[in-house]
């Protein structure tokens, strides 16, 4: 277990390949930096952070690429054959203030209004698209105290996504240390997160769902934050008992907008300063444009965010969030939530995880269908068919019930539905 001092040096921590890169490494990395590419394209987590600390000391834009984004992908989303030949000599006089951690803090405060980050969405309903982001709308909500200042964050998001870089620019800005939890072994992440000591961790719901956290305490946490997916009040509740000294938040975010709104439970309340810029259309959450990074396609004034909420209060205006509307499943003309029927079955014992998703039917346009991980080897198919019987219409049974050894997971670290 590192020290304070040591862990006041860490920058990043990366048990995929056991490298540690201290913040005097960053800089000197920085320096030794020779050419600068407009596009950036890696599996190394700490190779994309330098890449963006890099271009906001440049004041030049940056495009951030998924490392498992293939040829032909880049080419249909950037229109280049050949972005690798777009580097370029670096102008060293604009690094040259920088020889400390403090320096550098120093100078990405000072970040140009010119510079722009440009990330593409997670591609769940077609290709993804392109998303440009001011440096200002980037940190709206990054929070920089001295008592921010021994933070130490999990990180247990894709790099090249929205979350991921909130994380990373609120750690960043706060010169705090960054450990990574993202695909890694359920006993490497536990680990992680008492030999660093850890302090803050931001994950989606299924990050959390596949931590094995029973019989297990973690002091060190002292905030857990939820978001992406919506989370159940069971896994809240499983949540307090493992990470005994930390205050959970729920948060609402998208590629577009960033974060949004936060709540303790699943009820979101608006904040006054939001309230004439946020409106529900037929249930469906609608945000205002100024809210929004710049994207091509956001022709309206009002962008459609696809999530589906439950009213609680009119006002002021009080929802939780129901499901993505393109996850709703038709069977015979009554909509399905995927989510609630997820919910159901993980109350059952022996469920460690589950994943429900509609397969086409010709008779009833579609039929409900689930994949299993199984914590227990007596559960049985006739108990979750019994269980599931008791509790849920018969439109919503799962026609199909499968176990499984894993659940796949999308390349922000949500559930995949098939």
């Amino acid at each position: 277990m590192l020290n304070l001092n040591k862990m006041n040096s860490l920058f990043f921590f990366d048990s995929s390949n056991n490298k540690k890169y201290f913040w005097q490494e960053l800089i000197d990395q920085i320096h030794d930096s020779k050419e600068f590419n407009p596009f950036c394209k890696s599996d190394d987590y700490f190779e994309v952070f330098k890449q963006i600390v890099i271009s906001i000391l440049l004041e030049e834009k940056i495009t951030l690429l998924d490392s498992d984004f293939s040829h032909e992908e880049i080419f249909k989303l950037t229109g280049l054959e050949d972005y690798k030949s777009l580097q370029k000599g670096i102008d060293k006089t604009k690094l040259k203030h920088i020889s400390t951690k403090s320096d550098l803090i120093r100078e990405l405060k000072n970040c140009s209004d010119q510079w722009e980050i440009t990330l593409y969405t997670s591609g769940t309903t077609g290709l993804p698209k392109s998303v440009t982001h001011k440096f200002q709308s980037f940190t709206r909500y990054v929070k920089i105290s001295e008592s921010n200042s021994n933070n130490v964050w999990g990180f247990a998001y894709n790099p090249t996504h929205m979350a991921g870089l909130q994380v990373f620019f609120q750690a960043l800005m706060n010169g705090n240390s960054i450990i990574r939890l993202f695909e890694l072994p359920n006993d490497i992440i536990l680990s992680n997160i008492q030999e660093f000591n850890i302090t803050h961790i931001s994950a989606t719901p299924t990050f959390y769902r596949l931590l094995d956290l029973k019989t297990k305490t973690f002091p060190s946490v002292l905030r857990i934050i939820s978001g992406g997916e919506k989370i159940d009040l069971n896994k809240i509740r499983e949540l307090n008992k493992a990470f005994i000294n930390a205050e959970i938040r729920n948060v609402y975010a998208s590629t577009e907008a960033g974060t949004l709104f936060a709540s303790q439970g699943d009820q979101f309340s608006i904040r006054n300063e939001l309230k004439n810029f946020v409106k529900l259309v037929e249930n469906e959450l609608h945000i205002h444009k100024s809210l929004l990074g710049q994207s091509g396609f956001l022709s309206d004034e009002w962008y459609a965010s696809g999530d589906l909420v439950e009213i609680i209060n009119q006002d002021p205006l009080v929802f939780k969030f129901l499901s993505r509307k393109n996850e709703m499943i038709n069977v015979a003309g009554y909509k399905v939530n995927p989510n609630e029927v997820e919910e159901v079955i993980r109350e059952i014992n022996g469920v460690n995880e589950v994943s429900v998703f509609a397969k086409k039917n010709s008779v009833i346009g579609n039929i409900i269908c689930c994949e299993i991980v199984k914590g227990s080897e007596e559960l049985t198919e006739a108990d979750i068919r019994k269980y599931l019987q008791s509790k849920l219409q018969e439109f919503k049974l799962p026609r199909i019930i499968k176990f499984v050894s894993q659940i796949k997971t999308t390349r922000t670290g949500k559930l995949k539905r098939k």
